[in-house]
């Protein structure tokens, strides 16, 4: 039954600020990495264990968090998650080494996983079917800012303060939501109680998606395949991946309900969905990067460069609501989205090494204004012929999707950046030649630099093939980054046919979920 007047609007802002715990920390803690590798005396990459493990973590609990919601009451479930969370964040804050900080932040990725879906079915049941655009925009308020400003938050908590303190800001932000479901929230049936546990499909899914998330993390750092427990990892995930669709589609009572892919708006919003997660989550990924590898911004400098585009998407999100609401097609939305975002894309592939934050600012504003007008619309494809507890699964599993297309997305482009960097400095080298007019008289004009400074004829020769090997290798990673650019940017291209392929329909008001 749907709440209406107060009660509807404060469970509306409880589960945005409780998704909000969730979707800052996925990002907050990357900007601190250094500081809590030089305090803990850890390398780097044992520090991107903490980031690995709360990504496994997060993904693996993803599709289980509707027959969790059954299982135990979606208001319990919801609860629950929060207040371990909330737990586990006080728990990162006082660790005393790095150990305890990884199985704290893989305590942390569990309880969130099931905070976000849980979040997107309470919002379905409260609000009237009718009005659902509006309340799954405002929603997604929370899933676009929280990722985009929780590296600024961070870089200012790590400016004014210490590294645990980005993980004890969770807590009076946890108590309040926990507080507020509690009082506000009504209990659901518990309608898997009783019902035999589906414990084979519970560890197949752990391996499956544990096993292809630690691969995707691990892989390109690894070399790849040519790492022994690489290798055996991809094999987990190919043999688990397999056992797990055939245990759920043979049980009576599967962990994931596999059934509801029958909906041909979900199964092609889920790809939808993986697409949206690899250009998105895959430029995010590299975008920082780039500014603080080449351009020499700070953390701080490449968090704030995010915040005007947030504050557009903020002012739209409401907007977006409303058009649906009115009957105008989520596909064309969608797809001037996606649009919008190859665009956003193609401008960043033009960017040069004397780019500052000031280039970037209309790129950014025109991202944030595709990003409002992706999320709601096609979330609100992928769950629309979804009815009763179909709605808590497929929120799940699109969740999922996008998860998994933004894990193989930094995986493809942090590999393409490996290889075409090598390709691109390969050929700018080939011009260097005494046989090159345009190559001798930058060399000798830098000879003639440095001698003028005082160094003998033999120094200023080293000196200048070392600044032109800087050179090099700065311009062959600006060339990667626009390949990398391209990439993301013709995926987002490639997701349109798919959205256009979604069936039109005369009431698509009852636009139903977000994120």
């Amino acid at each position: 039954m749907p709440e209406v007047g107060f009660r509807k609007w404060i469970i509306t802002i409880t589960v945005i600020v409780a998704s909000l715990l969730e979707l800052i920390d996925t990002t907050i803690v990357n900007v601190a990495l250094p500081d809590i590798q030089g305090n803990l005396g850890a390398t780097l990459e044992d520090v991107a264990w903490l980031t690995t493990g709360y990504a496994v973590a997060n993904v693996i609990i993803l599709p289980m968090s509707g027959w969790l919601g059954s299982q135990f009451g979606r208001k319990n479930y919801f609860i629950t998650s929060i207040i371990i969370f909330t737990l586990a964040s006080f728990l990162c804050g006082n660790a005393t080494g790095l150990d305890e900080l990884i199985l704290f932040r893989i305590l942390q990725g569990f309880a969130g996983g099931g905070l976000l879906s849980t979040a997107q079915a309470i919002l379905l049941e409260t609000w009237p079917r009718e009005d659902v655009g509006i309340a799954t925009a405002l929603f997604g308020l929370g899933a676009v800012v929280g990722p985009t400003v929780g590296p600024t938050i961070g870089g200012y908590i790590l400016d004014i303060s210490s590294w645990p303190w980005i993980f004890y800001v969770n807590i009076p932000v946890g108590i309040l939501a926990a507080y507020l479901s509690y009082t506000y929230i009504k209990a659901t049936p518990k309608d898997g109680k009783g019902k035999p546990i589906d414990w084979w499909g519970i560890a197949l899914l752990a391996i499956f998606v544990g096993s292809l998330q630690t691969l995707l993390e691990k892989g390109e750092s690894e070399d790849w395949f040519s790492t022994p427990y690489i290798v055996v990892l991809a094999v987990l995930a190919v043999f688990g991946f397999l056992l797990f669709v055939w245990r759920e589609m043979s049980t009576d009572h599967p962990v994931v309900n596999f059934k509801i892919l029958r909906h041909r708006s979900f199964s092609i919003g889920m790809m939808t969905s993986f697409l949206l997660g690899f250009g998105l989550y895959g430029s995010v990924f590299i975008f920082p990067i780039f500014c603080q590898s080449l351009l020499g911004f700070t953390p701080l400098q490449t968090g704030k460069i995010f915040l005007p585009g947030g504050i557009v998407t903020i002012l739209c999100m409401p907007f977006i609501g409303i058009m649906l609401k009115k009957g105008i097609p989520a596909q064309i939305m969608s797809s001037v989205g996606l649009l919008i975002f190859f665009v956003f894309c193609w401008m960043l592939s033009n960017s040069t090494l004397s780019s500052g934050t000031g280039d970037f600012f209309w790129p950014l504003i025109i991202r944030g204004a595709g990003l409002a007008l992706l999320f709601v619309p096609l979330t609100t494809l992928a769950v629309q012929d979804l009815k009763g507890p179909e709605i808590g699964q497929g929120t799940g599993l699109n969740n999922m999707g996008r998860q998994l297309g933004g894990a193989f997305g930094i995986a493809a482009l942090t590999t393409l950046i490996h290889v075409r960097e090598g390709h691109h400095r390969s050929h700018l080298l080939s011009n260097i030649s005494e046989y090159n007019p345009a190559f001798t008289e930058r060399f000798n004009g830098m000879v003639s630099g440095f001698m003028a400074k005082g160094q003998s004829m033999f120094d200023a020769k080293i000196m200048a093939y070392r600044a032109i090997d800087g050179i090099v290798t700065k311009q062959s990673m600006l060339l990667t980054f626009t390949d990398a650019y391209w990439v993301a940017g013709l995926v987002m291209l490639f997701a349109i046919p798919l959205v256009l392929f979604q069936k039109f329909q005369k009431d698509m008001p009852i636009a139903t979920d977000a994120h």
